[in-house]
């Protein structure tokens, strides 16, 4: 049911309302749109996680200086992390399966894909240090390490970020409009003579 007390709602309420679904449905819904989300970045780490063990067996590997070495074993234990974090809503899923736990399936999975995506920043830089410090040189590296940083901090957090606002000052119009209701007919204030509409909440279906 959509929340009262406010004309539209959070924009939760609002897309609940507007796509008639139910507190099962919309958990439904959300859960099948993680699961390729997980999916792509289960890959990606993965495959990354593969690289880094075929590396300890390289003839190079046991040339490495103790800076580097270190940050081998940091990388692949953040690569070990992000896996776990990724693959951790398939566990959970599966041990609260057909217990009506669905939407704190949702959530739990959700904050475990945020972190993983923290982490596996810190494990592209640290691959990236790794690789750049060994064949180019450590001041070279730290830069290539700094700049994927930058860049995935950039991608994934600032320009998400940025995209919000365009939807946040639609919300704030809609919260402005005082005679547009939930369904989205929109009446003039005062129509024929009469006071102004009352706004109409609707129920999920």
């Amino acid at each position: 049911m959509c929340r009262r007390g406010y004309p539209y709602g959070t924009s939760d309420d609002y897309a609940c309302t507007a796509r008639h679904e139910t507190p099962s449905e919309r958990a439904d819904r959300t859960f099948a749109e993680l699961l390729p989300e997980l999916r792509v970045t289960q890959t990606g780490v993965q495959i990354l996680f593969a690289f880094l063990l075929t590396l300890a067996f390289s003839p190079r590997f046991p040339s490495l200086d103790a800076v580097q070495g270190g940050t081998y074993v940091t990388t692949l234990l953040l690569a070990v992390l992000a896996a776990a974090l990724f693959t951790a809503p398939a566990a959970l899923h599966r041990s609260l399966f057909q217990q009506r736990a669905r939407p704190l399936i949702v959530r739990v999975s959700s904050r475990l894909a945020a972190v993983g995506l923290g982490v596996l920043v810190l494990t592209l830089a640290g691959s990236v240090l790794l690789v750049v410090d060994v064949t180019s040189g450590r001041t070279e590296g730290i830069l290539a390490g700094a700049g994927t940083l930058l860049m995935c901090v950039g991608l994934w957090g600032v320009l998400p970020r940025l995209a919000r606002r365009p939807l946040a000052r639609v919300e704030a119009a809609l919260a402005e409009e005082p005679d547009i209701g939930l369904s989205g007919d929109a009446r003039p204030s005062g129509a024929r003579g009469g006071a102004p509409r009352p706004l109409r909440r609707e129920r999920c279906r």
